[in-house]
């Protein structure tokens, strides 16, 4: 019965170092992670990643993109079409591609490179969204700009990374069947996907509203977000997509805000604490300050390509470049995106463990930055134009 210490210590750990980091000004997430670096053998030593923290935290990461799926806006996303994927499609290719080669320079495998331009495709703009707020500029055309390309990116990252996972990944999700047969069965998932957010979620949670048993509507949606994503998993592709699409066909559902809350309350009570904190366990000292070369321009290149190639969508887009600079700026955190992206590729063998410290810390410095990039931005345009 140990693990129920381990588990009572990781949440006590992960609550009190979460209010500090949102006492200071920074997220939450900051705090968890930080709670897996104390916890874990890089410090105290208290804590291993075992098989019980590696079985909650891909319960949490699950949860944790069901819920990002749940919360995008498809609606905001058709009103805001045209610059939200010129900003989000620009701003993933750039990323990629600028990240990849210099990888590829510092001596990465093709593979191991491509996966790191993966990583740093992925955008959080949780905190972005809390800048606008207290600026009163989420109503303004770059903050529903905004909005509008993190919805597209996050369906970008997740579709890339589960191909990526399913191709060159040497986790125990990955088949011997031949490459084609992979595909063929992988492009007739994603069939599976548009039936579910078109007319299964719908169907499914209207069914589970006329059931006697208490909370039936959220045990559907769990039912929906846990066999999405066992099938993604069965067919080659990445657990992660498949609950992020039930998340996007309950979120077209009118059940969206009563789900929302109970995952919320299930996800941020026990797995998603544990998911973050996973990632801290794996993170050791040894060897940062021989990468610290690596980690600076890393850090450097994952700031400059966001917000370019975001700011270069948005002056495509028709806006001007005050806007640019400001949407730009928006897209740059990484945030659990990215760290999902991280963890789920080191998994799969795709992100070495040399590598890894030091990419989870170029993550959370981009986080860090991310918002003073972006209210110094949003202070050139003092009153900013609403829709």
């Amino acid at each position: 019965m140990g693990y129920l210490g381990t588990l009572a210590l990781i949440l006590l750990t992960t609550l009190l170092l979460s209010q500090l980091s949102l006492k200071l000004g920074v997220p939450a997430v900051i705090g968890q992670l930080l709670a897996g670096l104390l916890l874990g053998p890089a410090l105290l030593g208290w804590v291993q990643p075992t098989d019980m923290v590696s079985e909650f935290a891909e319960i949490g990461v699950i949860v944790l993109m069901f819920i990002a799926g749940l919360e995008s806006d498809l609606t905001l996303l058709r009103r805001y079409f045209r610059p939200g994927v010129m900003v989000a499609v620009i701003g993933v290719i750039v990323p990629v591609a600028v990240i990849f080669a210099f990888s590829e320079l510092w001596g990465f495998s093709f593979v191991a490179a491509a996966f790191l331009g993966i990583t740093f495709a992925a955008t959080s703009v949780s905190i972005s969204v809390e800048v606008l707020k207290e600026l009163n500029a989420l109503d303004s055309r770059s903050g529903a700009t905004i909005l509008g390309a993190a919805v597209v990116d996050d369906i970008l990252t997740v579709i890339i990374l589960s191909v990526a996972v399913g191709v060159f990944g040497t986790g125990a999700s990955v088949t011997d069947a031949p490459l084609w047969l992979t595909l063929v069965e992988q492009v007739a998932y994603f069939g599976v996907i548009y039936l579910v957010v078109k007319w299964a979620a719908t169907f499914l949670m209207h069914l589970a509203e006329r059931l006697i048993p208490a909370a039936s509507v959220t045990i559907m949606s769990l039912l929906l977000c846990l066999g999405m994503a066992y099938l993604a998993d069965f067919f080659g592709l990445s657990a992660v997509i498949g609950a992020f699409f039930a998340g996007v066909g309950i979120s077209q559902t009118p059940y969206r805000r009563e789900v929302d809350h109970a995952l919320e309350a299930i996800g941020y009570a026990v797995f998603i604490p544990v998911f973050f904190v996973s990632i801290g366990l794996n993170m050791r000292f040894t060897g940062l300050f021989q990468d610290l070369g690596f980690i600076v321009i890393l850090t450097v290149l994952a700031l400059l390509t966001k917000w370019l190639g975001c700011g270069a969508g948005a002056k495509l887009a028709g806006m001007d470049w005050t806007d640019a600079h400001i949407i730009g700026s928006g897209m740059v955190s990484r945030g659990e995106m990215a760290l999902i992206v991280a963890q789920i590729g080191f998994d799969a063998q795709l992100l070495h463990r040399d590598f890894y410290s030091s990419v989870i810390l170029v993550i959370i410095l981009t986080t860090l930055i991310a918002p003073f990039m972006l209210k110094q931005a949003l202070q050139r345009r003092p009153q900013p134009e609403r829709e």
